[in-house]
């Protein structure tokens, strides 16, 4: 098979194709693998599109399962690994998905899922005894290593963003982050063409660092980079030294990271952080959430003007882009629209405004795609003020450079981390309790995270309901990431007689006056 994992097995088999500190691989050992899994795959019913969904912890045989979905043109479907069984079902079934992926830590939780869902197999690497579970040895086992075909169309992930009616909305990755090429074969080929277009140094591309969960957007093109040809480092689990100390033992060149995980670095004491030898690192894109301006300096000041800020969002893939050198010049912007997109600032009444002017954000895709939801028409029409000019649901400005700068969010998101959590799918489980008359869910600062949930709960009266026991009915029905950090008990939500409630006042007494995302 003529990708890179051949290539690399028969030029340098020896050489290290990827790690997580427990299963290393070299070229060599990767290639059959690969076809082990991809023939796999092509073996099994996945129904049209052919979709199997990956719901792990970081690991190698995570990183496997998303390259062999790539060989053989499965869409992958990413799932978050705090989901619950619940709601990991809704999108197997949402999705279509076929078959599932699990790893040690998510399991019992798949299985489960898979069950609810109707998904016939579930594949496990480490899930020795349980039930309902095929070996991830014993699938690969059972297949060829004989190089499979190469001329099935590739197909993108299928990612789940949290909806604002309650629910995850699908979205395919989009055309500006997952080349759209003829045959498996041209994918890797046009994979192995991003590498060594920011490839600047002689001999093997450097390797990619995965530091994020593989369920993100971002850190899963990290996979897409490796079978372009770099080696891939797994962290299994954040921690700030191993990132340092990984950088240096295996020269890292590149990684995703997010806000979270640079003010997480800064965090070591100085002795930590003057350790280790960086000087490898050619990039760092960071996305998921606006970056501080004093937390994006101190990074510069350290690694040195290695940092992309790449904003835009799961469905709409980059959008806007700015360089280290870039960013001093304009501290706090997230850079000019990426080619072919063009920036559209809209003010309330629909007027087009001008530079410095403040107004809602929208992107003309002269392709006339803008974004797509899957299997929901209604949120991809609200989205758009016109065919392909979309609104990723923020506020800001364009400055008479071309750069942009937020300086607030229309949508109700709150985004934690560099997750995004839609307040909606919280609400109806808060408002299922027989003490709640009405909730609304809002974002307040997290020093660390950016932002955390706040609950604020209209109680009935006389129902003596309380924040802890409001706490524990979230705690058995919603995914970790969701739960509300702080629940206030409220006189009211402010709701008019439309039945609307006004976000961004409910927000106001939290934030700072002086409030600017990113800033």
């Amino acid at each position: 098979m003529s990708l890179v994992a051949t290539e690399y097995a028969r030029s340098m088999p020896e050489s290290l194709a990827v790690t997580d500190g427990r299963l290393d691989l070299t070229w060599g050992e990767l290639d059959p693998l690969v076809n082990r899994a991809t023939n796999a795959l092509l073996a099994m019913d996945l129904g049209a599109p052919p979709r199997a969904a990956v719901f792990a912890h970081n690991s190698t045989e995570c990183a496997l399962a998303y390259l062999a979905l790539l060989h053989a043109g499965v869409s992958g479907v990413p799932a978050n690994f705090h989901l619950t069984a619940d709601e990991l079902a809704y999108i197997l079934k949402d999705s279509g998905a076929q078959a599932l992926f699990v790893g040690p830590e998510t399991a019992v939780a798949g299985v489960e899922a898979a069950r609810l869902a109707g998904v016939p197999q579930v594949i496990g690497w480490r899930c020795e005894g349980l039930a309902g579970i095929t070996p991830w040895d014993a699938w690969l086992a059972a297949s060829s290593d004989a190089p499979p075909p190469e001329t099935m169309p590739p197909l993108p992930y299928m990612h789940y963003t949290s909806g604002t009616t309650g629910r995850p909305k699908g979205a395919e990755t989009p055309p500006s982050m997952f080349p759209r090429e003829a045959d498996v074969a041209g994918l890797f080929r046009a994979l192995r063409d991003l590498v060594d277009a920011v490839h600047l140094d002689e001999g093997p591309p450097g390797p990619v660092l995965l530091v994020g969960p593989n369920y993100h957007t971002g850190p899963l093109g990290s996979v897409r980079q490796w079978g372009g040809g770099r080696p891939l480092v797994v962290l299994p689990k954040f921690d700030a030294e191993r990132i340092l100390a990984l950088i240096e033992a295996h020269k890292v060149a590149t990684m995703v990271m997010v806000p979270t995980h640079f003010q997480r670095l800064l965090a070591l004491p100085d002795d930590v952080r003057s350790r280790y030898d960086l000087s490898s690192v050619r990039s760092v894109p960071h996305t998921g959430a606006a970056c501080p301006v004093d937390v994006k300096r101190a990074m510069i000041e350290w690694w040195g003007p290695v940092f992309i800020d790449a904003y835009g969002a799961t469905e709409a893939g980059t959008t806007n882009m700015i360089t280290s050198e870039e960013w001093l010049a304009k501290p706090g912007s997230v850079g000019k629209a990426v080619p072919p997109l063009e920036m559209v600032v809209v003010a309330e009444d629909g007027t087009r405004l001008g530079p410095n002017e403040v107004g809602q954000l929208y992107f003309r895709d002269p392709t006339g795609r803008g974004i797509v939801y899957h299997n929901d028409p209604e949120k991809t029409a609200a989205a758009h003020i016109e065919p392909g000019v979309f609104t990723l649901g923020e506020i800001g400005y364009v400055d008479e450079d071309g750069y942009v700068f937020i300086t607030d969010r229309s949508s109700d998101m709150i985004v934690s981390g560099g997750v995004n959590i839609y307040p909606a799918e919280i609400e109806q489980v808060l408002i299922t309790h027989p003490a709640v008359e009405d909730v609304a869910v809002i974002g307040v600062p997290n020093a660390d995270m950016g932002e955390e949930v706040k609950a604020l709960v209209v109680p009935r009266s006389g129902s003596g309901a309380s924040a802890e026991d409001l706490a524990a009915f979230a705690r058995e029905r919603l995914a970790g990431y969701k739960r509300p950090r702080s629940i206030d008990l409220v006189a009211t939500v402010g709701r008019n007689a439309m039945g609307k409630v006004n976000k961004r006042e409910l927000r106001r007494p939290f934030w700072p006056s002086d409030r600017t995302i990113g800033g």
